[in-house]
């Protein structure tokens, strides 16, 4: 184990050193050879051959600072083995004196010679192409001996010599060439990443030379990221910093390619988001999706109330501070140099097509880096970056709103499941809560779309325990989706509203009776009637309906007590979790409804 670790240490001059001193003891002993004296010089004529590239590849190590060793350090091993045979070969044609069991173990045949000559002959086949590929420009395709079994291996080692070696024009054409290759199968992804990869092309991102070298590197590195292994492998290589960097200073249509990136490696792998956060990526981000947004006109509204209040802002961003302390520990370093970034784009000339795909882009990452981090959720929902929300949902269309609101959605889910997050970000009576939540309603009012309802309906549905009692303005549109003709839209309703009459919800009672005042049981009690999905979520609905507002005599003429008692057999025996809230509920509307007899108990499973 250690002798094989000493052998790992050694570096590519010292192993060709050693192959070079082998070389010669092989020819020494040819020509002191007593027997197939013709075959034992053909050897020594190959082994000097040999023995010359050795010497060009060490002339070569030593004079590159940024040598790619992977193939010299696959042929060198292959190398030594083919010297080592050759090397015993050489040494059964000396003469060992008498003994008949020596002279036995002496004998050498045509075909011994003729097999060490094949692979002396892929030696000097493998040295002349490495050699080869370090002094290319890349378009070296030929197939040295060692990969005659697999092609791409030589292509993969080739592009990345030069990607690594090579001049700027022809390491934008490897990188090409990589990207392209990584498209065709997870075993080539695999490969180019085991055969040191990341490395280059992080480099190749970060130095670049121009901003072609820097797109054609991230997009090599997005085909390469196609699982969380391999994400973890750049990441390994630090290539998390390196990305923000690149982020923070370059130009445009290099950030829409880095931003991609950063979307897809947290999209793989969600522990990526820590690592993100640490560098504080959220910054830049922002930065680049709010340019030429303008927040701070007072002519721009959402609803009734203005988006921008800025002395209620200023009000707010001094009680955050407390709760977001722990999250910018490390930010002013990162927050100067976006900042930097930012100036500097601004006297960057670009097209709007340019701007829109980086907004796009950014949009997806903030999404991907919310989902389900409190971390990030917390630094995205500083004063600015919920305005800036706010108001692309507003005024943009497409993939960018739908991005803006996928945001949006991944921070309410994250602070519906914590309690001291959801009152600092989404108290709605300050300004920049409202202003999404305008969006959000105007959304549920206005559009029909339904990529666009299902993300907006799950906001307000984890933001249920944020509005007071009297906001009936929430409920009717939720209602109404109810009826909706798209059924993943009328069970998102249906789901969004349980979170305003579930028990874990203050205002219950309130909602509930907004519910029936917006007549909601209707719709409820037709849903009982469609898939599964919708009858378990109409069901749970009616029944925290019926147990915060059991006395209505709405609930008594809609048979609402029929319709549980019903449906909660077949639902309960699906789903156990769920059978004493059936019970307690037909408990309850027995108890209110005059003339109303239960059989739940006697056939309650």
């Amino acid at each position: 184990m250690e002798a094989a670790a000493a052998f790992q240490a050694e570096s590519v001059e010292q192993e060709l050193s050693l192959l070079i001193i082998l070389a010669e003891r092989v020819i020494k002993l040819a020509q002191e050879a007593e027997s197939s004296k013709n075959e034992c010089s053909d050897l020594a004529r190959q082994t000097d051959r040999l023995s010359q590239l050795l010497r060009s590849a060490v002339r070569l190590a030593s004079s590159t600072q940024s040598l790619y060793e992977r193939p010299i350090r696959r042929i060198v091993a292959d190398v030594s083995k083919n010297l080592d045979k050759a090397l015993t070969l050489v040494r059964k044609c000396k003469k060992h004196g008498a003994g008949v069991l020596r002279q036995v173990f002496a004998i050498t045949t045509t075909a011994d010679f003729r097999k060490v000559s094949t692979l002396l002959e892929n030696s000097i086949g493998d040295m002349t192409w490495v050699l080869s590929i370090y002094e290319s420009d890349g378009t070296n395709i030929a197939l040295p001996p060692i990969a005659s079994n697999d092609p791409i291996l030589a292509w993969v080692w080739s592009y990345l010599a030069t990607v690594q070696m090579g001049q700027l024009k022809h390491r934008v054409d490897a990188a090409n060439e990589l990207a392209s290759l990584a498209r065709d199968s997870e075993r080539t992804k695999q490969m180019i990443v085991d055969e040191g990869g990341i490395h280059p092309l992080l480099k190749m991102l970060k130095e670049g030379g121009s901003p072609e070298a820097q797109i054609v590197a991230a997009n090599a590195l997005i085909n390469l990221a196609t699982n969380p292994q391999r994400v973890r492998t750049i990441v390994g290589e630090f290539g998390v910093r390196t990305i923000v960097q690149v982020l923070n200073d370059s130009p445009m249509r290099v950030q829409v390619e880095v931003a991609n990136l950063v979307a897809k490696m947290v999209e793989l792998d969600k522990g990526v988001q820590e690592e993100f956060s640490r560098e504080n990526v959220i910054k830049p981000l922002m930065n680049l999706l709010s340019m030429d947004t303008v927040l701070d006109d007072p002519k721009i509204q959402t609803g009734r109330a203005s988006i921008h209040s800025l002395v209620q802002i200023n009000r707010e961003l001094a009680s955050k501070k407390h709760l977001y302390s722990r999250i910018g520990s490390n930010s002013s370093h990162s927050d100067g140099s976006s900042r930097g970034g930012h100036h500097r784009k601004e006297k960057e000339v670009e097209t709007p097509e340019t701007k829109l795909r980086l907004k796009v882009s950014c949009a997806r990452a903030l999404w991907m880096l919310s989902k389900g981090s409190l971390v990030n959720s917390k630094k995205i929902t500083e004063i600015k970056e919920l305005l800036c929300l706010a108001k692309i949902i507003e005024v943009e269309r497409g993939e960018l709103q739908y991005n803006c609101l996928m945001t949006v959605t991944e921070i309410a889910m994250v602070a519906e499941s914590d309690t001291d997050f959801r009152r600092v970000a989404f108290r709605p009576n300050i300004p920049f809560a409202k202003a999404v939540v305008d969006q959000l309603l105007r959304i549920l009012q206005e559009e029909n779309n339904v990529d666009l309802l299902i993300p907006a309906i799950k906001s307000i549905g984890s933001l249920a325990r944020t509005f007071p009692a009297k906001e009936s303005r929430i409920i009717k549109p939720l209602v109404c989706h109810l009826t909706h003709a798209d059924m993943d839209v009328a069970i998102e309703a249906a789901i969004a509203l349980g979170k305003f009459a579930c028990p874990e919800n203050f205002n219950r009672m309130e909602h509930s009776k907004a519910i029936i005042e917006f007549n909601g049981l209707p719709p409820l009690l037709k849903l009982l009637k469609t898939n599964d999905q919708a009858q378990l979520q109409a069901l749970v609905l009616l029944c925290y309906i019926s147990l915060h507002v059991g006395n209505s005599k709405v609930l008594e003429q809609a048979p609402v007590l029929n319709a549980v008692e019903s449906m909660a057999r077949s639902v309960a025996s699906q789903h156990p979790e769920l059978k004493d809230l059936f019970a307690k509920t037909v408990h309850h509307l027995t108890i209110y409804h005059a003339g109303a007899h239960s059989h739940w108990q006697s056939h309650a499973p």
